[in-house]
């Protein structure tokens, strides 16, 4: 007798809170993830003062030695497109704010592994994007509200917002880039009305030789090249008027390649003699014009100057700058005044720029030319760069620039707030507060948000060689008693209020940091799909 055919158990219908992912969806945004976290996790390494360093070699075989977040991720070879988000991530931290580059990225890394998790529980994408941008404008609440107002007259405080900027790089022991970075920055603007710094005004010139506490700023310009010594022309002007030409002192050349047939000699060396008298009658209309300083563009086409020229302008007694390139024209122009000439008709004296002294001056790596005593300062500025190897130079002129931009953010949005890892532990802890308010799967998401922002202080712990679990322990409770600035001091291995020991950055880069990161993986999160292009 058969058995009684038992009924199948009634099927439960899904609530809208469960996402069952098609299979290739859930390929496509698991492969993105891993891609832009393994990009994370490689520089995760150099995040912080005590960050380690990589060394990149390039295919022809070039060192660079960094541990910048945008300048590591600049020069891999990425091929997964999720893994290149993340180094324009990193490009567009470096644009806005100057700094937080590598912050930016392992802060995007941790998000990436929080959505995995919440995936994993079948959490639609879209939920976790809303709940993700709620818990960000939250987040920008809480940055604003624990930051201190700074003025741009307040020069220590610019000075120890660089200083914190430069700790993490491999020049951080020399005291004087960050005092070099503040005074280029306010050489250049108007603290009372600015609010914003073109960097292009101030000018990184690199020289090999002596060491980084060598290096100065100069209120007025630096040329790399040396003054011409054909001739024996001057090397030292004072009281100089200079003039910038953008035509060649040389003979003509036809635009086609034309052949000349000279039957007579005498024909010939009238010829021969054409060109000294052209070039001869070209110097003489500079030198009357009052000009005792002369730079040359460089030319592609021909040379710009020729022996001839350069003997003639040397026996006028004018120092000859030669090779300048057309990307410096509107700077030099805006520093001494001048005005670029581009035809010997128009070299007249209202188109010479002044300056009081001109001159050549010897270095260990050969000679520069300085113009110092501009009669107009202010509006630029030039840093000579000085390092005993290449590899230390270039970490140097980087470091620099990370400082000017840390100052550049002082100017765009006037206020400081604390390091080491104490506005993540905040803002963690108050959007925590903040998802107890909310309800369903988006008061979760918000939390997985908050708890994903302890990667900063725990990779600063664990780079520094500290215990990270017991460090971000004892910072959460420290700030759950209400010690809102405390923060890891990498130097004393403990928790101290980071704000007296100086350790202080710019709100934008915290809060770029935090809304790049954040638009980022929200992206990431909304591609289902990879398609190839024919």
């Amino acid at each position: 007798m058969s058995a009684p055919a038992t009924s199948a158990p009634a099927k439960i219908s899904p609530s809208r809170s469960d996402f069952d992912e098609k299979e290739k969806e859930k390929d496509v945004r698991t492969s993105n993830i891993v891609a832009a976290r393994a990009v994370a996790d490689a520089i995760r390494t150099s995040l912080g003062p005590k960050g380690m360093d990589k060394m990149i070699i390039s295919p022809n075989n070039e060192v660079l030695i960094s541990n910048d977040g945008a300048t590591i991720l600049q020069n891999l070879e990425l091929r997964h497109p999720a893994a290149k988000m993340l180094a324009e991530l990193a490009k567009a931290q470096d644009i806005e704010a100057g700094d937080g580059t590598t912050s930016v990225c392992v802060i995007a890394g941790s998000l990436l592994g929080a959505v995995s998790q919440l995936m994993a529980k079948g959490i639609h994408p879209s939920i976790i994007s809303e709940a993700f941008n709620l818990a960000l404008n939250k987040s920008l609440e809480v940055l604003v509200s624990m930051s201190v107002p700074v003025s741009l007259t307040d020069r220590v405080s610019l000075v120890k917002s660089a200083t914190t900027s430069l700790n993490s790089k491999v020049v951080s022991q020399y005291t004087n880039l960050a005092s070099i970075a503040v005074d280029a920055v306010l050489s250049v603007i108007n603290p009372a009305t600015a609010v914003n710094v073109n960097l292009k005004d101030i000018k990184l010139i690199k020289k090999l030789g002596g060491t980084i506490e060598d290096t100065e700023l100069v209120q007025g310009l630096v040329f790399d090249q040396t003054a011409s010594h054909t001739a024996g022309g001057p090397t030292r002007v004072q009281n100089a008027k200079i003039g910038l030409i953008q035509f060649c002192l040389s003979a003509p050349k036809t635009y086609m390649d034309n052949n000349i047939v000279v039957s007579d000699y005498s024909k010939m060396d009238k010829v021969i003699k054409e060109e000294p008298k052209l070039i001869l009658e070209m110097c003489r209309k500079i030198q009357k014009s009052g000009c005792n300083v002369l730079l040359v563009q460089k030319s592609i086409l021909r040379d710009a100057v020729n022996d001839l020229s350069l003997h003639y302008l040397a026996k006028l007694k004018i120092l000859v700058i030669k090779d300048i390139e057309r990307d410096d024209i509107e700077f030099i122009c805006n520093t001494i005044g001048c005005q670029p000439v581009a035809n010997i008709d128009s070299f007249t004296a209202d188109k010479l720029g002044k300056a009081d002294l001109v001159e050549e001056v010897g270095t260990s790596d050969g000679k520069i030319v300085k113009i110092t005593g501009i009669p107009n300062p202010g509006k630029t500025v030039t840093v000579l760069c000085r390092g005993s190897n290449k590899l230390v130079l270039d970490e140097a002129e980087r470091s620099l620039h990370d400082a000017l931009c840390v100052i550049r953010s002082l100017v765009k949005k006037k206020f400081l707030i604390a390091g080491g890892g104490a506005p993540e532990i905040e803002v963690s802890q108050q959007v925590t507060a903040y998802s107890k308010t909310l309800t369903g799967i988006t008061s979760y998401c918000v939390r997985a948000f908050a708890e994903a922002l302890e990667i900063i202080p725990y990779t600063l712990a664990e780079n520094a060689g500290l215990h990270p679990i017991s460090i971000v322990t004892e910072l959460r409770n420290k700030h759950a008693q209400g010690e809102i600035n405390s923060g890891i001091n990498v130097r004393k291995g403990a928790i101290t209020n980071i704000l007296q020991e100086n350790v202080v950055q710019p709100l934008l880069v915290s809060t770029s940091a935090l809304t790049l990161a954040t638009e980022t993986v929200v992206m990431l999160l909304k591609i289902d799909d990879i398609a190839t292009a024919r």
